[in-house]
């Protein structure tokens, strides 16, 4: 699995994968390149909400009723750092432009614009991010770890953290209930 490139694109857990941290996920890859890869969950709703987080960080809010959508796990690395994907938009002091639809978004100024009601249109706030090292993720793959489909922004920015996983592997033609806990290799 040498040169895989798997920026933009969905892991998705397979029912076999015992680790609780990623256990029945949908995680986007917002960078992948020969120094390891770096995602977000998108589908583990935390019971955090934006009003909430924004009141933490003493940021007001001139909508906080716009403002109440609940923030992310993003997963296990850095949980107490927020991460903004979102569409292209605005001018952040640190974004990284994932491709023409999504951006990744990591500093206040992002939060303070959302508070005033001048952010992106389609966002996901997550705290903490997924990481893998070099090779990693490409091992994790080759042992049905995982099952890689290019990411949607659809189902990043309009469905429900429910709807998510479901969504994601119908893009590839399957169904939860015919996956199996079995690992083989033919």
């Amino acid at each position: 699995m040498q040169n895989v490139n798997l920026t933009h694109q969905f892991l998705i857990a397979m029912p076999s994968m015992i680790d609780s941290v990623f256990s029945k996920t949908v995680t986007y890859i917002c960078e992948h390149n020969e120094q390891g890869a770096l995602g977000l969950v998108i589908n583990r709703p935390t019971s955090l909400t934006l009003t909430s987080l924004l009141r933490q960080l003493s940021i007001s809010s001139v909508d906080a009723q716009s403002n109440d959508a609940s923030i992310i796990f993003g997963g296990p690395v850095q949980v107490d750092c927020g991460f903004v994907l979102h569409n292209p938009m605005g001018n952040w002091q640190s974004t990284l432009k994932i491709n023409e639809e999504v951006e990744l978004t990591t500093s206040l100024d992002i939060l303070r614009a959302i508070a005033n009601s001048e952010g992106p249109d389609k966002m996901l706030v997550a705290l903490g991010y997924s990481g893998w090292e070099p090779g990693q993720i490409e091992q994790e793959i080759a042992q049905n770890s995982w099952l890689t489909v290019p990411a949607s922004s659809n189902i990043l920015f309009d469905l429900s953290f429910e709807e998510r996983m479901p969504a994601a592997l119908q893009l590839l033609g399957v169904d939860l209930a015919n996956l199996s806990n079995e690992v083989g290799h033919a």
